[in-house]
């Protein structure tokens, strides 16, 4: 696998990418959220677009607007359309046997694909996708506690479990924990946002075929199942991961979501 360096202009500044090299039909467009980094969190996307890369598919992650190396100005998700869609031409110019391009976004860079449409991708992969308005965060803030479904969820997989029965016989249970707990999960859900909203609709109007995958223990990917009917989407669940997929299982399963939608 070559692992080497580029630079690409979007309306008037110069972004930063770096591409793994493979020759593969398909190729994966990683897309970074926030303020994040193309390596991504402790070098997370790099280490999976190498694996990817081994596996026989080309890898292009890029930096935004105004973020790591790249000029200009971070100026959120909803503007990072123009940014996709200038990564997504220098990497089909610099891999011009390649026929089908799928992006993979975490987060708000999963929002950032579906609201975009991808422009120039042939399909999507979001991951844990960010379905949040400002005073949204705020009141998750004060609340501390996943939504209402999740919690319900959670307490019902404990009450299927003999040891944790006996735990709370035992008194070996926090009361006030449990408490705050049970009182979450009577609380009836939320009005969806309007993200959340925009979102469903986008990907209820888009062409292209997308992938949501949600990672169980993450309350970014509690809160879009709970606001968004999943019902209708090819949408996978990873039990026991938390936001970026850190656990040995999870980046495990992630890499394997990832491959059987290039393969397609």
């Amino acid at each position: 696998m070559t692992r080497r360096h580029l630079t690409l202009a979007c309306e008037g500044d110069m972004l930063f990418g770096t591409i793994d090299e493979a020759d593969g039909p398909s190729g994966l467009l990683i897309v970074s959220g926030g303020n994040e980094i193309r390596s991504g969190a402790f070098a997370g996307q790099a280490a999976l677009a190498a694996r990817v890369a081994d596996a026989g598919y080309p890898v292009f992650r890029f930096d935004r607007r105004g973020v790591g190396d790249s000029e200009g100005e971070n100026r959120g998700f909803r503007h990072s359309g123009a940014d996709i869609r200038a990564a997504a031409l220098a990497f089909r110019a610099e891999c011009p046997g390649m026929r089908r391009l799928v992006a993979l976004g975490n987060c708000d860079a999963a929002s950032a694909l579906i609201v975009s449409g991808g422009p120039m991708c042939d399909a999507l992969i979001a991951s844990n996708p960010w379905t949040l308005d400002e005073h949204d965060v705020e009141e998750e803030h004060e609340a501390a506690l996943p939504p209402a479904g999740a919690i319900r969820a959670r307490y019902l997989a404990k009450l299927r479990q003999p040891a944790e029965l006996a735990r709370l016989l035992r008194g070996g249970v926090d009361l006030r924990k449990l408490a705050k707990g049970l009182k979450g999960a009577a609380a009836s859900a939320p009005s969806p946002s309007g993200l959340a909203r925009e979102l469903a609709q986008c990907l209820d109007a888009s062409g292209k075929h997308s992938t949501i995958l949600l990672a169980e223990n993450d309350r970014t990917a509690q809160a879009f199942a709970a606001s968004v009917d999943v019902r209708q989407f090819d949408v996978r669940r990873c039990p026991g991961a938390s936001h970026a997929f850190v656990e040995p299982h999870a980046r495990e399963w992630l890499e394997a979501q990832v491959l059987e939608v290039l393969a397609r």
